[in-house]
């Protein structure tokens, strides 16, 4: 059985990807969100698994649907913050 993620580690995801996001001017490729969260992470001196925190992170982003789209459809690598976020 999958083990899901605590929603207040959710939450706090959201609030890194969108800190990111709006970093890049509103959307960047999921790779880079991953790696920017993740250097976020270590900055403020938290450990980082990166294969488990990318899962994290994609986990959040479809959780957290009304935050964030994929501005060139399903499937895209693409993300963007969604209207009232960005």
């Amino acid at each position: 059985m999958a083990q899901t993620t605590p929603k207040t580690v959710l939450e706090s995801l959201a609030q890194d990807i969108a800190a990111v996001l709006k970093s890049m001017g509103g959307s960047a490729h999921q790779n880079l969100v991953v790696d920017c969260v993740a250097a976020l992470k270590r900055q403020r001196g938290e450990a980082v698994n990166t294969p488990d925190l990318r899962q994290k992170i994609i986990e959040t982003f479809e959780q957290y649907r009304d935050w964030f789209i994929r501005p060139f459809g399903e499937g895209s690598q693409r993300w963007a913050l969604a209207g009232d976020f960005a």
